[in-house]
């Protein structure tokens, strides 16, 4: 193959797989981050202890069960006087193991039922049922005398979690992603080795597919900060944006390492190349065909025996 063509070659093999680092860290992450169970809910646990997202819990439940009261119970008048009793019920309650507990189990059963939406034809809307933790609040609230306490109902709220309306939606990209999330890290893997071996200079294309490495990573880390920033305005009203926040920082920790480890380790390589190219030893000069070295002083070199 012409030099030209190999490096004209190489170049667009190594561009496409310096394309493909970021979106295939991307749908990997996606694929076998968030879409595992296990590691779902081990990312999620910490955010039990987070002050912002224990007040988003107070005051969401706070609310649902005093909406629950005045469902079903007429103490509309007393309904103020009540409600910092529930609010601190309910603070107390998001700082015991029970609440950890809870945590816990309520974001396994949400990612089981998201996942089994997802994956399966139903079109039901995922809810979460928020009737055990309200009844955690009322013995708490009973023990400590609240008034009407023991009256509080506990239904099965149901709190909806993906509307059925997007199902269909987020189910195709979903699958795409599950395709994506393998097959694009490989093919990454593959362009590049292809582009490194059909390259002229392969220290110039190596450092090339490190920079280009390197620049996916970047703008990986660009992107999780804008979309961190829309993400947040575009809350609906009432949501608690730390909260929020607190939820994003959590879900992307493990992209945001993966960027973060592109573009030091590309640039790293990078750079290391640069200097084996510049910085290495010179080659020591190679004998002419034919020459010898002298023989000692005095005696003819065998050049001038044979003569």
């Amino acid at each position: 193959m012409p030099p030209r063509l190999r490096s004209a070659l190489s170049a667009v093999l190594i561009a496409l797989s310096c394309l493909f680092v970021p979106f295939g860290t991307l749908a990997a992450w996606a694929a076998y981050g968030l879409a595992d169970t296990g590691r779902y809910v081990t990312t999620m646990a910490p955010l039990a202890a987070d002050p912002a997202v224990r007040e988003a819990v107070v005051d969401t439940l706070g609310d649902g069960i005093l909406r629950a009261v005045d469902e079903h119970l007429d103490i509309s008048p007393v309904r103020g006087s009540v409600r910092p009793f529930v609010q601190d019920a309910v603070r107390s309650f998001t700082h015991t193991r029970a609440f950890r507990l809870a945590w816990d189990t309520g974001n396994q059963v949400t990612h089981d039922a998201v996942l089994n939406a997802l994956r399966t034809d139903d079109d039901r809307a995922v809810t979460v049922d928020l009737a055990p933790v309200t009844a955690q609040v009322k013995r708490q609230l009973t023990r400590d005398h609240v008034p009407l306490a023991a009256r509080i109902p506990v239904e099965h709220t149901a709190v909806a979690v993906l509307p059925a309306d997007r199902l269909a939606t987020l189910r195709k990209g979903f699958h795409v992603l599950e395709v994506a999330g393998f097959w694009l890290p490989v093919a990454a893997v593959a362009l590049a080795a292809g582009g490194i071996a059909l390259a002229v200079r392969r220290r110039r294309a190596v450092a090339a597919t490190a920079l280009g490495t390197a620049l996916g990573g970047a703008l990986l880390v660009l992107a999780l900060h804008v979309g961190r920033g829309l993400t947040l305005a575009d809350l609906p009203a009432g949501v608690s944006h730390p909260a929020a926040g607190a939820v994003y920082d959590a879900l992307t920790g493990t992209l945001r390492s993966a960027a973060w480890l592109l573009l030091g380790l590309g640039l790293a390589v990078a750079l290391t190349a640069w200097l084996t190219r510049y910085l290495r030893l010179p080659r020591p000069a190679r004998r002419r065909r034919g020459s010898e070295a002298p023989g000692p002083a005095g005696a003819p070199g065998p050049s001038r025996a044979r003569a």
